[in-house]
């Protein structure tokens, strides 16, 4: 059971659901969301990536700083 829900119960909404919309619009619906969430986590990993490479240019401008004053 999952919070008070049965497998009986999932399995009428579901049922229900394929009624009203029907399968082509499930799977239509089902596939747009897989896009959505793939493009959200490739945008994500786009941003660590950038700010990974921000803070080893801004690393390795410090140690050019230091670098330059030692010498």
């Amino acid at each position: 059971m999952l919070g008070g829900i049965s497998i009986w119960q999932l399995l009428i909404v579901l049922a229900i659901l394929i009624l009203i919309f029907g399968t082509k619009k499930l799977k239509n619906l089902g596939s747009d969301l897989g896009g959505a969430v793939k493009g959200f986590k490739e945008a994500v990993n786009k941003d660590d990536q950038d700010d990974e490479k921000k803070a080893d240019v801004q690393a390795k401008v410090i140690e050019d700083d230091k670098k330059d004053k030692s010498a």
